[in-house]
């Protein structure tokens, strides 16, 4: 990420009336590494500092904090490769699945904390130019000539991922849509695709810092964000006709904290995001809290639409990752026609 927009991006969180800072490494008692993905970093910036107050307050132990952050796939693959995270925070439920096939998460995971461990939900969104010179307003726009679309790549991302199925479920929910119309549809579509960079954040700074393309496909979280310090002046945010509803997951990293003696730390971490105080810093950072109470305060910044889960319509993550994005799959079918 560019330092000039991660300067905005923190901007943005400062006019919100959020302090952000590095959790004190002096004699901490504990060490603590979260694997999360690329569009995170704001929020567990602020996160990590309000757990630490909380957990020393609690058990008198001082916590230093490290974040790694990638594209969503890319981060989960680091962990089976080595990278000791002591807890997962990934984009969606398939890539914490794949650490658990290396034997460093148990099987059961979604069971362990609420909702599925998946503690704040956002969903996809169009970020436009001020004006909306291409005029785009469903998905079915981003099929047009000449619209340029930016939108990162699903083969390392946990975005990108989200925006191929919203896709493709649009065009099922189409009259007379099938899987055949709808893989027209998203290989239309991504001949469309300007840039195809390697995470959420990369694709931020190509359409909002280079100016690349007429339209980013993204969280709701980062359109909001970025809207806000650059300003309604520049960038417009579309709510399509409908879109997914995308869930990020999170796990404690079994093997690691088995040996290094954080198990309870991690387990108390991932609770606090379900606490009022996480849920209302999920909200103040666009991420839609499951907290009801908290959801309905922040609703002007929420605005309705209609959902689809992956579950109604794919029937999993796991048959999803399997019918579209393994290797050989739908996805590299369609990217391999528009070379």
């Amino acid at each position: 990420m560019k330092t000039h927009l991660k300067f905005i991006l923190t901007a943005a969180l400062f006019a919100s009336g959020l302090t952000l800072s590095v959790t004190s490494v002096q004699a901490a008692d504990r060490t603590m590494l979260n694997v999360s993905y690329d569009a995170t970093r704001e929020f567990y910036d602020e996160f990590n500092q309000s757990f630490a107050a909380y957990w020393q307050s609690r058990t008198g132990q001082t916590v230093e904090f490290k974040q790694s952050h990638g594209g969503s796939g890319k981060q989960a693959r680091s962990v089976v490769d080595g990278l000791k995270g002591d807890v997962v925070t990934l984009a969606l439920a398939n890539d914490i699945d794949e650490i658990v096939k290396s034997g460093q998460i148990q099987p059961g995971w979604q069971k362990e904390f609420p909702n599925n461990s998946a503690p704040y939900t956002s969903t996809i969104v169009f970020m436009v130019r001020k004006g909306n010179p291409k005029k785009i307003k469903d998905w079915s726009d981003l099929t047009k000539p000449g619209v340029q679309i930016i939108t990162p790549n699903p083969k390392t991302g946990g975005l990108p991922r989200w925006v191929y199925l919203s896709a493709w479920g649009y065009a099922l929910k189409q009259p007379g849509g099938n899987d055949t119309k709808a893989k027209e549809f998203v290989s239309k579509m991504y001949r469309n695709v300007k840039v195809m960079d390697s995470a959420a954040r990369a694709s931020m700074t190509t359409f909002a810092e280079r100016r690349i393309g007429d339209v980013l496909l993204t969280w709701e979280n980062e359109a909001l964000v970025t809207q806000k310090t650059l300003g309604k002046d520049q960038f417009e945010i579309i709510y399509p006709s409908i879109s997914i509803l995308t869930e990020p997951s999170v796990a404690i990293v079994d093997k690691t904290v088995e040996k290094n003696g954080n198990k309870w730390l991690a387990k108390g971490y991932i609770n606090y995001l379900y606490s009022p105080i996480g849920q209302e810093m999920a909200a103040k950072y666009f991420y839609r809290p499951r907290n009801a109470a908290i959801l309905e305060k922040y609703k002007a910044q929420f605005p309705p639409l209609q959902t689809f889960t992956i579950d109604e319509v794919f029937g999993g993550w796991a048959k999803a990752q399997q019918t579209h994005f393994v290797n050989g799959a739908i996805y590299d079918q369609i990217s391999n026609n528009r070379k």
